[in-house]
């Protein structure tokens, strides 16, 4: 039997030693997403109970802005996540006036330190990945998302000092997390949606800044992009230099195989999150068999479009976490 770093190293180069597709679920995990022990200890504890082939950190959004001063709060929402409830931008000079955050900043230094308590823990053979949202997506948070667009448009050149600043921000977490040991990040790119930016905005106020931050992790050997929603620019994405590439290939016109033939590296997703929340463990198998077949297993890692809600039940995680081993 393969260690979990020698099956996805095994997936990623699309090794013929492959036992079985690697397979992960991520999660949110509110209120405990607000300390990094107990980030850790969640985060730890999920993992232990399923055994997924990759550990993707999943703090807050929140982690990498708080320390420019917005505020947010936890109020229930089934996927996890928190409501911002104070921003930072409200006018465009505000996005000039953005400090570049260094990773000893309190709530950035956290989240070095929830790494360090993870990567010490879960040992060499389980690859770690962190959470890396693209500047565009932290702007978003910063300002709100329809008053970005509009910002876009209107005050282009104050944005994308914004963004500038986002990048450099970003960049030197990124440098301070490969000093932890992670195996790769998770880098969320929120815009690549032709109902948000189009085509020549995509490449106008994003990829730049997605190069130059994917550039910094070139070194190592799992990164992993998330393409999120609907209606996406997903070619203008697939050339990206990472390993793999998530997306909501369930909910877009965009299959699995699709990607495949678009993305030289390995695709993750095959599931549905409503189905893992609200199926039966038939309708998870059904889910899980035709991603096998539409990737022939090959280059190819088992999982949901986006992170799996809060309200998951167990059996139905488990279900999936066994399904792989089931399509020996």
């Amino acid at each position: 039997m393969l260690s979990h770093r020698e099956r996805l190293q095994a997936c990623l180069s699309n090794d013929s030693a492959l036992d079985r597709p690697p397979v992960a679920l991520w999660r949110h995990f509110p209120a405990d997403d607000q300390s990094p022990d107990s980030l850790a200890s969640a985060t730890l504890a999920y993992q232990t109970q399923f055994d997924f082939d990759l550990v993707k950190v999943t703090p807050a959004s929140s982690y990498c802005l708080l320390d420019w001063g917005v505020v947010d709060k936890w109020e229930g929402d089934p996927e996890g996540t928190r409501r911002y409830i104070k921003r930072v931008v409200t006018k465009s000079e505000d996005w000039t006036k953005l400090p570049v955050l260094t990773p000893d900043a309190p709530h950035l230094a956290a989240q070095l330190e929830c790494l360090r308590i993870l990567r010490s823990k879960l040992g060499p053979e389980t690859p770690l990945l962190q959470t890396i949202f693209n500047p565009i997506a932290q702007a978003k948070n910063l300002v709100g998302g329809d008053t970005l667009l509009v910002h876009l448009k209107q005050y282009p050149d104050a944005v994308k000092k914004g963004l500038d600043t986002i990048a450099e921000s970003t960049r030197l977490f990124i440098e301070a997390a490969l000093d932890t040991g992670i195996d790769g990040i998770f880098y969320a790119i929120q815009h690549a949606q032709s109902h948000l930016l189009t085509s020549n905005e995509y490449m106008t106020f994003s990829k730049p800044h997605d190069l130059y931050l994917l550039a910094g992790v070139k070194d190592l050997w799992c990164n992993m992009i998330h393409l999120h929603g609907v209606n996406l620019l997903f070619e203008q994405v697939a050339d990206l230099p990472v390993q793999i590439l998530n997306w909501h290939d369930r909910e877009t016109v965009w299959s699995l195989g699709d990607g495949k033939n678009n993305f030289n590296g390995a695709v993750c997703g095959g599931l549905k999150r409503e189905t893992v929340v609200l199926g039966n463990r038939n309708e998870i198998i059904v889910e899980c068999e035709e991603a096998f077949r539409q990737t022939q297993r090959r280059r190819f890692i088992l999982g949901t479009g986006c992170v799996v809600p809060i309200t998951a039940p167990y059996g139905n995680i488990m279900t999936v976490r066994k399904s792989v081993e089931l399509s020996l």
